[in-house]
């Protein structure tokens, strides 16, 4: 048996996979396996993985295309540790990070999950410091202090501060929750944090840099948009919290949400859905711009509607994450 369980579901990212699996590879703390599952690759995926001569590495290919969570399920249905990670395939560890969260974990027993902050990397593997800063104060990483995360249900759903591919679990606390949701797919790292923090698990927070997560052009699309909302509106729509502050930013986070999917659906052409989810936010947030916009260009002719909804996105300021997608050398 091996104390350490890491998982990299991939698809088509043979060009960043080798950074990916060199950083587990080079690792301070060793005791490890590493599950890369293959979601059907027509990539030269195969040929990368078997250039890797080490016999800590499994490799677990599906012949067809199984989707993001149940690629995710089966890497971890198929891990030995006691201790399980989850990463994605652009991403990366940094050389300390298993030796650090493992000694957390092993150390403190009534602990679940250990998260640590991270970097992030542009397209060639670069630190970027400034996005580094901006993330952290975005998602409140820099208010988080060392150690056990007393308002877990507020920082994994409302803060969303916590992310699942810089920390490292124990693997019965995920199977208490069943792992990951196919259902949210496309938004399963919120979704399995949230599960955690609503059966009462313990997370600690370690505000060291041990991971590296990659902002990259071509990971955001209409489609994908569409499929992220989906997901994150199922999410918000199946909890409930005994808080009841928390409760009422759920309620405004489902109409916000609403509101999005709204849009994304009419700009797509799915218009009868759209005007019905615009008019179902404005039952909590009121008559807004957007909403009205919205339902306005609904009555507008196709091409037209997306030219519209193109342009305003257009003049909408680029934050850190796009800009550091958009960086050439």
């Amino acid at each position: 048996m091996v104390k350490v369980s890491v998982c990299i579901p991939t698809y088509n990212r043979s060009h960043y996979l080798t950074y990916a699996v060199n950083s587990v590879l080079n690792q301070t703390y060793s005791d490890f396996e590493l599950i890369i599952c293959d979601d059907a690759s027509p990539d030269n995926t195969p040929e990368i993985v078997a250039g890797f001569q080490d016999s800590r590495i499994r490799y677990i290919r599906h012949e067809k295309n199984m989707g993001r969570s149940r690629n995710m399920r089966s890497g971890f249905e198929a891990s030995q540790g006691d201790y399980f990670i989850k990463f994605d395939d652009d991403d990366a560890l940094t050389p300390e990070f298993l030796e650090k969260t493992v000694n957390i974990l092993d150390k403190n027993p009534s602990v679940d999950f250990v998260c640590t902050n991270h970097w992030v990397i542009n397209k060639d593997s670069k630190r970027v410091e400034s996005a580094t800063r901006e993330n952290a104060v975005r998602w409140g990483k820099d208010q988080l202090k060392e150690g056990i995360i007393q308002d877990l249900d507020w920082q994994t759903f409302y803060y969303q501060s916590l992310q699942v591919g810089s920390t490292l679990f124990r693997y019965s606390c995920l199977k208490d929750v069943d792992y990951m949701n196919p259902k949210a797919d496309g938004c399963e790292d919120f979704d399995l944090l949230v599960r955690l923090a609503l059966i009462g698990k313990v997370g600690y927070f370690l505000p060291n840099y041990l991971m590296e997560y990659r902002f990259h052009g071509g990971q955001t699309s209409l489609g994908q948009n569409l499929h992220f909302l989906q997901a994150k509106l199922y999410c918000i729509d199946n909890y409930k919290f005994q808080d009841q502050d928390l409760e009422e930013k759920r309620n405004i986070k489902l109409a916000q949400t609403q509101q999005d999917l709204g849009l994304r659906l009419i700009e797509k052409g799915q218009t009868s859905e759209g005007r019905q989810l615009l008019n179902s936010s404005k039952q909590i947030l009121g008559a807004s711009k957007r909403s009205n916009l919205g339902l306005l260009i609904s009555y507008l002719p196709l091409n037209l509607r997306q030219l519209i909804l193109k342009q305003f996105r257009q003049w909408k300021p680029k934050d850190y994450t796009e800009k550091v997608r958009t960086q050439t050398n």
